[in-house]
């Protein structure tokens, strides 16, 4: 969940070169929710707007102490409630973490490749991952995820589309081949 939170506006190479050292701090909720704010900070600065992440991380060490016993939630309306989390890392969670699929992961990869292949027209996240859930069978949701994600950072990244390259080109309404 943590590494979700820090991966928003920020690259996964740059979250997974923050972690180790974060994860060795902060094992805990508890050290999340004790751990001075500028400590924090210093820790997650180079995944920019390590200020308000840091604010994020240590309310949600505080609430998953507090209102949970220092263990994750497992539902979605609990997930959300927790500063920093929203549908996104929620599903990320429960998908990952819990193996349930309450819904579709919704990123900019997924938005994108949604919007090209003229599964929504929604530019909301929560709008795309209602349009795409009635599409793709309820167990899938966690794997699709994942895929579409990739596919998005490979193939149909945002400023040139491998569109020769794709599999997907020949049902693709926005394929430039």
């Amino acid at each position: 969940m943590v590494a979700t939170v820090l991966s928003a506006q920020c690259t996964d190479v740059r979250v997974n070169m923050v972690t180790p050292a974060l994860f060795a701090a902060c094992p805990t909720p508890a050290h999340y929710a004790q751990i001075p704010l500028e400590n924090l900070e210093a820790l997650i600065q180079s995944t920019g707007f390590f200020r308000n992440k840091a604010k994020s991380l240590q309310g949600l060490g505080r609430a998953l102490v507090e209102r949970h016993g220092g263990e994750v939630p497992r539902t979605m309306e609990e997930l959300v409630k927790l500063p920093g989390v929203g549908r996104k890392t929620a599903n990320v969670v429960l998908g990952n973490a819990f193996g349930l699929n309450e819904g579709v992961v919704v990123d900019t990869h997924v938005g994108r490749l949604a919007g090209r292949l003229g599964l929504s027209k929604a530019t909301d996240p929560v709008k795309i991952e209602h349009d795409l859930m009635p599409l793709f069978p309820r167990p899938d949701w966690t794997l699709l995820s994942h895929l579409l994600i990739e596919h998005g950072r490979k193939i149909c990244n945002a400023r040139k589309p491998l569109c020769s390259s794709c599999f997907l080109a020949d049902l693709c309404p926005s394929a430039q081949l």
